[in-house]
């Protein structure tokens, strides 16, 4: 049963206003319950997965705070959108289970806060990453231009032995506006130029292209993977001669 309101209206009271002390007090006590619902989220996460026959991906999502990567999240999992949403601190994530190409997938999906105070918060869920997330807004040139420093941050903390091969994804995120700062052409000619990283157009407010986004993650992790295997069936080894056969992976 939902809580009541009062109606009564009482005499009028002079609410100090919001400082900075009060505000960095609020975000450092959601830190610490982040950080508690990480944990045990992460433990009954791994426990109901061990079981499981879906492959397990994790999958992080990067860029400038307010350029949607919560609502993305959010839709995407949940299929709901908050246009009040606030703005995360540290980290969080939730998974979602899904079929793609015949193969069953356990997304686990991390939104990261994109403030720089939250660097020390969010880089060290780097580690373990299946697939990127580059996350910019179509309104906002700034995010998009920062798209190199989100790539080269992520390669650095996540230890990423083979930049050239992990799989990026971008999103362009927020095409329902009206004001577009950053054009198709421009996004894509990046992707081209860092990496021949696919580009998808989203709008969590609209779901546009959300669900899309996230099962071509999927797919760019799957088609890795079957690469590695392909390479590594390639290199066999002749027992009488002692030497491995020719492979056409480098």
């Amino acid at each position: 049963m939902a809580k009541l309101q009062s109606s009564v209206v009482g005499p009028k009271r002079n609410f100090p206003k919001k400082n900075k002390a009060a505000t960095g007090k609020r975000e450092k006590l959601q830190e610490k319950l982040n950080w508690v619902r990480l944990i045990i989220n992460s433990s009954l996460f791994g426990a109901a997965t061990m079981s499981g026959k879906s492959l397990l991906l994790k999958v992080i999502l990067l860029g400038d705070g307010g350029v949607g990567k919560s609502s993305l999240m959010n839709r995407y999992v949940t299929n709901k959108f908050d246009s009040q949403a606030f703005h995360t601190i540290g980290v969080e994530f939730l998974n979602r289970d899904l079929e793609v190409d015949g193969r069953f997938v356990t997304l686990q999906i991390w939104d990261t806060a994109g403030q720089e105070r939250f660097k020390s918060l969010r880089t060290p869920f780097y580690r373990g990453a299946d697939c990127c997330l580059l996350t910019f807004s179509v309104d906002d040139r700034q995010s998009f231009e920062n798209l190199g420093n989100w790539q080269k941050e992520f390669i650095y903390y996540a230890d990423v032995k083979d930049p050239e091969h992990f799989p990026f994804v971008v999103l362009g995120n927020k095409v329902d506006k009206e004001d577009r700062q950053v054009t198709t052409e421009e996004a894509q000619a990046w992707c081209m130029e860092n990496g021949d990283y696919p580009y998808l157009e989203t709008s969590a407010k609209d779901d546009t292209n959300v669900t899309v986004a996230f099962e071509e993650a999927v797919r760019q992790v799957l088609a890795v993977e079957e690469q590695l295997e392909h390479c590594m069936l390639g290199h066999t080894i002749d027992l009488n001669s002692g030497s491995k056969a020719s492979s056409s992976c480098c």
